[in-house]
């Protein structure tokens, strides 16, 4: 594949549903006009993320992934790639989501599998990992907490996923945060994750990210997009804005790990650890406080 021109942006969404849309397809104009083949949205794009994180706050609007929201989403991407986050109404739902969608229709889905604090009061957790093939390439998603788990990445890429997005809403510190957003502890454990997850899977790493206050949020922005060998190649800041960066998701790759290569020097067989269960003491210690 040639070059790939990726745009991801930090953007506000809440539950006005239309002017959510509104945004979406002013940002893919823009996306469009600056020669961009994919687009990542932020989690919740679609109807907003939960107000606050201790599970009292009113539950966002729910979705079907083949009813006529996300196919209005899919008529907007048109000669587009677009992945967004949503929430989705299923058996066993509601699920915190995310799609993966051109003016053909629905690519790839993703059901969020790491719950922060209280956030199951309002969603139900996925249950896996799966990558599949797009225009742009083989791509693989995630939303927000899954980047704090190295082994959600891992599977992607050891699936083949050449791009991997992640999606997020992901707010300040609520306990102390910094004058500075951009010096805040949150915000520099989302930048940590996102360049780390790049390297140690040698992959295009996409980051979106929700802006501004939700309830009682405040988002850390900082959409970026990140090289195989972990380096930032553009990133929004603190800002409401669109990054755009070139990427080759093969040649690009490839040469990172034809020395280093992070994925063929594995040593599985040592690993055992990560397939066993957390031992129950220390997964009460870990359970958030109800």
């Amino acid at each position: 594949m040639s070059t790939l021109r990726i745009a991801t942006v930090a953007a506000p969404f809440d539950r006005d549903l239309e002017a959510d849309l509104a945004r979406i397809e002013r940002l893919i104009g823009e996306a469009r006009a600056a020669g961009a083949r994919l687009l990542a949205l932020p989690e919740a794009a679609l109807g907003g993320y939960v107000a606050d994180l201790g599970g009292s706050a009113a539950k966002p609007p729910a979705f079907r992934v083949d009813g006529p929201e996300i196919a209005r989403l899919a008529r907007l991407a048109g000669d587009l790639v677009v992945t967004a986050g949503y929430c989705e109404d299923a058996v066993g739902g509601p699920y915190n989501a995310a799609v993966c969608v051109t003016g053909d229709g629905v690519l790839g889905t993703y059901r969020k599998v790491h719950q922060p604090l209280r956030e199951d009061a309002t969603y139900r957790a996925g249950d896996g990992f799966a990558t599949f093939d797009t225009p742009v390439g083989r791509i693989g998603m995630q939303i927000c907490y899954d980047k704090a788990f190295p082994e959600a990445a891992r599977t992607l890429a050891l699936d083949g996923a050449r791009i991997i997005v992640s999606m997020s809403a992901w707010p300040v510190s609520a306990t102390d945060p910094h004058p500075d957003p951009a010096q805040d502890r949150w915000t520099r454990r989302f930048d940590l994750f996102d360049r780390a997850r790049a390297l140690e899977n040698q992959v295009v790493w996409v980051a979106s990210n929700q802006f501004g206050t939700f309830g009682s949020l405040r988002f850390a922005a900082n959409a970026k997009i990140v090289d195989p060998g972990g380096e930032i190649l553009a990133a929004t800041g603190q800002h409401e804005a669109m990054a755009v960066a070139d990427v080759d998701p093969e040649e690009g790759i490839e040469a990172h790990r034809a020395g280093m290569g992070n994925l063929r020097d594995r040593r599985p067989e040592l690993y055992g650890a990560l397939t066993r269960p957390t031992p129950g003491a220390l997964r009460r210690v870990l359970q958030p406080v109800h």
